[in-house]
């Protein structure tokens, strides 16, 4: 028997600032409920899914940062997506800024969620690599403040066993790394899900917005290819409150072909069937990293962080 599992990436228009957790919720379930009628078993959501992109905005005052925050999942807000996963039988990924006190210290990430059928929380993700700055730029044309509101994850890149298979997250940027996929790889992963808020434009360069868009599909289709696993990314897209954010949410096979992808910048749902099969032959033959790694060359990558030129002295 194979092992196929239909999945619906599950793309959001904008959010705007002034709309609440409950009506983005409302979209969400709407979403979930076309996805149930497609027979969908898993829909992923974007990062942030539950807020507008709030580090695009310059905020000093930490009690209005963290009105973007959630402080449990399930929330009284969050709860109906929670019920209805149990009520259709469906898996979810939920984006989310998260706000939570471990031993006794206040903590903010960038997190994401995996959620089983059953509604319980499977899987935790924290974002890793958080772009953009901390303080005002007068230089950008907007802000991007994730290394301002977030810390970055401590969760590190585990994968978990779901649905017959091994899945694992990540978020936004961390999509453009490859070793966010490797490290995944090496543990046999078979389907990353993540989501990303990503402008259209480049806020400190003129970087022509079909450029971007290639980026974001050519990452996600390398780290699929080159670790044979499937790739969920899902956008929120759209113009929130002036600022365009990309779509171009995708479904990626282990061969690093789209095999489904949305078209609009609205709340939209791809669906594919997805064969965690079909990540065998990469995984048994190109990508078979027993036989082919040689980590005795791969040095540089744990030991230095940024370019340190070669000494060209003789």
């Amino acid at each position: 028997m194979t092992r196929t599992i239909t999945v619906g990436a599950a793309q959001l228009g904008p959010i705007q600032k002034a709309e609440d957790r409950v009506s983005v919720v409302n979209r969400l379930l709407a979403l979930m409920e076309k996805a149930h009628a497609r027979g969908c078993q898993l829909i992923v959501f974007p990062e942030l899914a539950l807020t507008t992109f709030f580090p695009r905005y310059y905020m000093e005052d930490q009690a209005e940062v963290d009105e973007w925050f959630e402080t449990s999942i399930p929330s009284n807000s969050t709860q109906p997506l929670f019920d209805a996963a149990q009520r259709y039988g469906m898996g979810f990924h939920l984006g989310y800024a998260e706000k939570v006190k471990e031993e006794g210290i206040t903590h903010r990430y960038n997190t994401a969620i995996l959620v089983e059928q059953s509604g319980n929380v499977v899987g935790k993700y924290r974002k890793i690599h958080l772009p953009g700055h901390v303080e005002f730029d007068s230089d950008r044309a907007f802000q991007h403040l994730e290394k301002r509101y977030f810390e970055i994850g401590n969760l590190g890149f585990p994968v978990w066993k779901m649905f017959d298979g091994l899945f694992g997250m990540c978020i936004c940027n961390d999509r453009r790394w490859p070793e966010t996929f490797r490290v995944m790889g090496l543990q046999g992963v078979e389907m990353v899900v993540l989501g990303y808020n990503t402008p259209t434009v480049n806020s400190q360069s003129d970087e022509a917005p079909h450029v971007r868009a290639f980026h974001n599909l050519l990452s996600m289709q390398a780290g699929a290819y080159q670790n044979s696993t499937w790739v969920i990314g899902v956008a929120k897209a759209g113009n929130e409150d002036g600022h365009e954010l990309m779509g171009g949410s995708a479904i990626i096979a282990p061969s690093g072909e789209v095999a489904a992808q949305c078209v609009t910048l609205e709340d939209e749902l791809a669906v594919a069937d997805c064969n965690l099969d079909q990540c065998h032959f990469g995984k048994q033959t190109v990508f078979d990293f027993a036989r082919h790694r040689r980590i005795e060359h791969y040095g540089l990558i744990t030991e230095q962080t940024g370019v340190v030129l070669p000494d060209m002295e003789h």
